[in-house]
């Protein structure tokens, strides 16, 4: 019953903390482009070239290998609690 609760709970932790990690790392992206297009807008640029920009810049980000690194918040703590568990078996 122990570890159905570890389960769970280091779950929905986890979960808290991916989902804080891919909203802070999208906002930061976002933050950057609108940044960039605003230090250097080309010319005749209006508020719909600037929201394309941005658009385009998320839809990189997207497909880009940041967002599938932050998965790594669920499997690198399951593999260190299961190298734990065996290590402590195995002895």
């Amino acid at each position: 019953m122990g570890f159905i609760k570890l389960v769970v709970f280091g779950f929905i932790g986890l979960s808290i903390i991916y989902v804080s990690i891919a909203v802070y790392s999208k906002s930061v992206r976002r933050e950057r482009l609108e940044d960039e297009f605003d230090a250097n807008p080309p010319e005749g640029a209006d508020a719909a070239a600037r929201d394309t920009y941005i658009a385009e810049g998320m839809a990189a980000y997207h497909r880009s290998l940041r967002p599938k690194l932050i998965g790594l918040v669920y499997v690198v703590p399951l593999i260190v609690v299961s190298v734990i568990v065996y290590v402590i078996n195995t002895n």
